[in-house]
């Protein structure tokens, strides 16, 4: 008997019968489509281009003059940027991978820790590389040290958006349908508000900001292609706890 004949790999890549296959084109894909701005992004913050600068320095000054004449404002910006920093987003994390391991969750506990940890050893590595200074403000409401370029508070804040999303979005798609907008909200918030935080405090530029957006965001794709290699099928997804 003639054996069947052979997949040709595109036929594997994309056909959505092949689940894996087509997963993993959509995450590499869009983890090198997202790469693509933060490169150029980088690239012009390091050459200084005059239309980036320009545009930051707006910005900053703009809510620099808001900032300084509301005190509350501040306050809610400073809460806010300190509740979701990125030591107590990493905490939060390393509480979700405990609870998956002991819910038999081993792919997608692995998959969440090397998330975060990929996105927290990119994040210094790339400012020691751009070296960017952060803003200098003659009356700033609010100091950070380090370096700008990427913001380290946009980028734990995407990579913990992609988390909630990957854990949470399919149990809502499940068993709870009308939970999927408080699952999206929640994340889109997270990732938004503590960004534009950081720029309404002084301490980072938009650009610092945009560029930790699209830096989280490529390491949840990659990882996720990542992780679709690794395992032979669909991962286990807990249900949380009625």
């Amino acid at each position: 008997m003639a054996s069947p004949p052979r997949r040709s790999w595109r036929h594997r890549r994309l056909h959505p019968d092949d689940s894996r296959g087509l997963r993993l084109t959509l995450a590499a894909g869009a983890a090198f489509l997202v790469l693509v701005p933060f490169t150029l992004l980088a690239f012009l913050v390091l050459g200084s281009w005059s239309p980036l600068r320009r545009l930051d320095t707006a910005v900053t000054d703009a809510l620099a003059v808001y900032a300084a004449e509301h005190s509350s404002w501040v306050r809610l910006m400073s809460l806010w940027t300190d509740v979701f920093a990125p030591m107590p987003l990493r905490f939060g994390a390393l509480l979700l991978v405990i609870w998956l391991a002991r819910r038999k969750a081993r792919q997608l506990a692995v998959w969440v820790a090397t998330t975060m940890l990929v996105g927290g050893l990119l994040g210094p590595l790339l400012k020691l590389l751009v070296g960017r200074s952060r803003p200098e403000l003659p009356d700033p409401v609010a100091q950070a040290p380090g370096l700008a370029f990427p913001s380290g508070h946009a980028l734990n804040a995407v990579l913990a958006a992609g988390v909630l999303l990957v854990v949470f979005l399919p149990y809502a798609r499940r068993h709870r349908p009308t939970a999927r907008p408080l699952v999206w909200a929640a994340a889109l918030l997270l990732a938004v508000v503590t960004g534009f935080s950081r720029v309404a405090l002084g301490v980072h530029w938009t650009s610092d900001v945009l560029a930790g957006w699209l830096l989280g965001t490529a390491v949840v794709a990659a990882t996720a292609a990542a992780c679709t290699v690794w395992r032979a099928g669909p991962p286990t997804r807990p249900d949380p706890p009625g």
